[in-house]
């Protein structure tokens, strides 16, 4: 946590960033902050927990919060936590970032937007404007969507591209509250290393995997240690049938070591050091089953 004052007409404050499942929303705050701290997939409900991204400039620090898609299909134990998540951070915020996907807005989208709290100001975020070829189509879909809510304002972007971001961020600076920085300038995210090792096993987990996984797997750090500039880290995949651990190992163990090969490489981008990582793949069923057990692997 930073200490140091801040200077005159300094501004802080928190983002969230909302939105249904899969409009781009991870891929939208690791540009913003610069650095890939929340994990990105095709597959939806890639999101899992609350994850902080901070950026600062010389006149304003943005944390941005980046939450799980919101949930409506299924109503199991850890959708209920997910969207007790989104819900919570909402009303937290000092500025919501309502993200949708250009050209499309359906029930999902809707379900988020009633959540937003009127006392909030919230920026419409219209995500891979660049499909949308036809300004024409993209300005219309955005009158449609602006009736629908009181926003602050309304910016199409591409996260992808990072088309139009230092206007997004111009927009947010506007209503943060002014104030002392929240974190220290060279912080990039209030997660741990070991949280974050193992956030990126699970995308590998689900870039690998894709479809055939359900999404309920997920990743355990059973051993992180760290000697001068070598992490050493040792993981687990928690799946629930045997049938997914034959998945995710495949053929001669050849699936597992490309999930680990590439996981290792993001780690040491991202942590700046060499990093061993090894990982085991673990039958254990219903883990996701109640929010208790929830709560014990880390689940808010």
């Amino acid at each position: 946590m930073s200490t140091e004052p801040a200077a005159a007409g300094f501004r802080c404050g928190y983002i969230a960033i909302v939105g249904r499942p899969n409009v781009g929303k991870s891929t939208l705050m690791n540009k913003l902050v610069g650095a890939k701290v929340s994990i990105t997939s095709r597959k939806a409900q890639t999101t899992r927990h609350r994850i902080t991204g901070i950026q600062t400039h010389d006149n304003a620090q943005y944390v941005y919060i980046d939450t799980p898609g919101f949930q409506t299909r299924h109503s199991n134990a850890l959708n209920k936590t997910l969207n007790r998540t989104v819900t919570t951070t909402l009303t937290a915020a000092d500025v919501v970032l309502f993200v949708v996907e250009a050209g499309h807005f359906g029930d999902a989208d809707a379900k988020v937007l009633s959540l937003l709290p009127s006392t909030v100001p919230a920026i419409l975020v219209i995500n891979k404007a660049d499909h949308v070829k036809d300004k024409a189509i993209l300005m219309k879909f955005a009158q449609e969507v602006a009736q629908k809510f009181d926003f602050a304002a309304i910016v199409p972007v591409s996260a992808k591209q990072g088309f139009q971001l230092d206007r997004l961020e111009g927009e947010i600076r506007q209503h943060l509250p002014e104030g002392e920085r929240i974190f220290d300038d060279d912080d990039i995210t209030d997660r741990s290393e070991k949280f974050l090792a193992a956030e990126i096993v699970r995308e590998k987990v689900f870039r690998f995997v894709g479809d055939e996984l359900p999404y309920t797997s997920t990743v355990i750090i059973e051993q992180f240690e760290q000697e001068g500039n070598l992490r050493r880290v040792f993981a687990a995949i928690l799946v629930g049938r045997d049938a997914h651990k034959a998945m995710l190992i495949g053929q001669k163990g050849a699936r597992l070591k490309e999930i680990s090969t590439q996981a290792r490489l993001d780690m040491e981008k991202l942590f700046g050091g060499k990093v061993y990582l090894e990982i085991w793949v673990k039958v254990k069923s219903g883990w996701a089953d109640n929010e208790a057990s929830l709560r014990a692997y880390g689940y808010e």
